[in-house]
């Protein structure tokens, strides 16, 4: 994501200072772009001290933590009055407690999750679920608009992540009664494709249908959103359920299917891989 994400700033006219936990895709990715303005941070906090307007987008909340507070944490390099945006999905409390951070040194923060996978970012059209204050979004607004076609404040910091992960549990639902549909379908003996035809028609039809149905009906799985990121986002999910004490019966049923073909493949693949549950070995 990280890298069509770079590319729009620099087309849009923003130079840019990019580091990598691997350091050669940083290297590589400036070697491509050298006419533009780009240049290889040597550290997360020399990257951050560079920057007017610090943008991370990771895996996991652990990879952020490192990131913002490991050695040569970008948070020490943050200076005053400028703007960190975090575009990873991670927890509405860890969005928090970077926000109080921010803070405490005068930062703007906004948590600014997105949708729309690898080929939104490559387009520009990202969607970005934003949780902070209007001011600052106001402030980085060219920079969002570089990179995405949908910018939506939901709230104060913390909301945008949680509007993330409601969407992401709505997906991984979606996909996983695709997946169910499929198998019961197949198992009475009619072709998965015409279940699809139909679903297309119908009120049951699903924008995500377009992308993983074609995928599940090959049995093919490149990850355009792996399934040990859906995996994450579902468990994220289900915390938050229980920090508020609501019950999400679908979601949890899902989420061990999903847990269950994570634990079960030994490759890396799309989370329309859900779909293996019902596959026979």
């Amino acid at each position: 994501m990280g890298t069509p994400i770079a590319g729009n700033l620099l087309k849009a006219g923003f130079p840019v200072v990019i580091w990598n936990r691997t350091r050669e895709k940083a290297e590589e990715f400036a070697r491509k772009l050298a006419k533009f303005d780009v240049k290889v941070g040597a550290n997360p906090r020399e990257t951050a001290e560079k920057a007017d307007i610090l943008i991370t987008i990771v895996s996991d909340p652990p990879a952020l933590e490192a990131v913002l507070w490991g050695q040569n944490g970008a948070m020490g390099g943050l200076r005053r009055d400028t703007t960190y945006i975090d575009s990873s999905t991670v927890s509405p409390a860890l969005a928090r407690k970077i926000a109080e951070a921010c803070t405490e040194r005068g930062v703007g923060f906004l948590d600014a999750p997105v949708t729309g996978g690898t080929w939104g970012a490559e387009k520009g059209e990202l969607v970005f679920m934003v949780g902070g204050g209007k001011t600052v979004l106001e402030r980085v607004k060219p920079a969002l608009e570089a990179m995405g076609k949908h910018i939506f404040l939901l709230g104060p910091n913390g909301a945008g992540q949680t509007v993330k992960l409601a969407m992401n549990l709505i997906l991984a639902l979606q996909v996983d009664a695709l997946a169910e549909a499929l198998a019961l379908v197949a198992s009475a003996g009619v072709p998965g494709e015409r279940l699809i035809e139909v679903l297309q028609s119908s009120m049951a039809r699903a924008a995500v249908l377009d992308v993983k149905a074609p995928l599940m009906l090959k049995n093919e799985f490149p990850p355009s959103f792996p399934l040990r990121l859906m995996h994450k986002d579902m468990a994220l999910a289900l915390d938050l359920a229980k920090q508020h004490a609501i019950s999400l019966p679908a979601a949890a049923a899902a989420y061990s299917t999903y847990d269950a073909v994570k634990k079960s493949s030994t490759d890396d693949p799309d989370y329309a891989a859900v779909a293996r549950f019902w596959k026979k070995s």
